[in-house]
């Protein structure tokens, strides 16, 4: 045999092992062809393959983040909305997601897209924002029903934003302003309202206890006293005012009976 053609053959070994051998990674799997029938899902590690007979289609079966575009969305109470997600979702079945689907990336993403449209589009424009985590659960549902025939399982969707107006957001934060405007005077009044019954109850008190309001003049003008006021005021009790109030009252009765009978005298 000629040196030519030992080349020859050593260069069709070559081709013919690197044809035949292929190394799959951890998270590979190849989906073997034989004549265009379908042999099984083999890897990782080291595949033997027969040349021009076996064809191999590699899957990845690692979890795939997916960013689903923003989508025009018509909310139930007739609001338009721009609404956005990202999709988590693995290959659980390499056989079905390479003979099921044609590209199951392609699909999933359009899938995603129509599911989720249709689901922010029979919710309200209240609930997309503060009930996300049932519209996360009703996509993850949807989806992963779908593509289970492809042999994907859809572990988690996520609303990522909602794009409102400018109008609707303007709307929005003077209802919110009116809504803490609304609190602060609830807040006011339940205030009033219990300093109203404190007094009332103190009152109360110092009616059954006159001396308790003594006590409180003498506390008063400690208070008053320990501040650096060029004015003091003394509180004097309603008590010495007594005897001068009595006495006014009994002159006022008799000068009214003497004016009485010096009128009936006259008669």
């Amino acid at each position: 045999m000629s040196l030519y053609g030992l080349i020859v053959i050593v260069i069709l070994g070559l081709m013919f092992l690197a044809s035949a051998i292929k190394v799959l990674n951890e998270y590979e799997r190849g989906v073997v062809f034989r004549l265009g029938r379908v042999i099984a899902a083999k890897g990782p590690g080291l595949i033997i393959l027969i040349p021009i007979i076996d064809r191999m289609t590699k899957v990845s079966l690692r979890l795939i983040a997916m960013d689903v575009p923003s989508q025009d969305v018509i909310t139930r109470d007739n609001v338009s909305v721009k609404v956005n997600a990202v999709i988590y979702f693995r290959v659980m079945d390499p056989v079905k997601a390479v003979i099921e689907v044609e590209n199951y990336l392609y699909a999933t993403s359009q899938l995603a897209q129509t599911t989720l449209r249709s689901v922010c589009g029979q919710a309200e424009l209240d609930e997309l924002l503060s009930d996300r985590e049932k519209i996360n659960t009703e996509l993850q549902e949807i989806l992963d029903k779908h593509t289970d025939p492809w042999g994907v399982k859809v572990t988690t969707v996520e609303v990522k934003h909602i794009d409102l107006p400018q109008e609707m957001q303007r709307a929005m934060a003077r209802q919110a302003e009116a809504e803490r405007e609304r609190r602060a005077k609830i807040i006011n009044a339940e205030g009033e309202y219990q300093a109203a019954t404190r007094l009332a109850e103190a009152a109360e008190i110092i009616s059954e206890h006159p001396m308790a309001l003594q006590l409180r003049y003498l506390q008063t003008l400690r208070e008053v006293s320990a501040e650096n006021n060029t004015t003091t005021l003394f509180p004097i009790p309603i008590d010495l005012f007594k005897p001068f109030i009595t006495f006014t009252e009994n002159m006022d009765k008799l000068r009214m009976v003497q004016e009485k009978s010096g009128v009936e005298k006259e008669e």
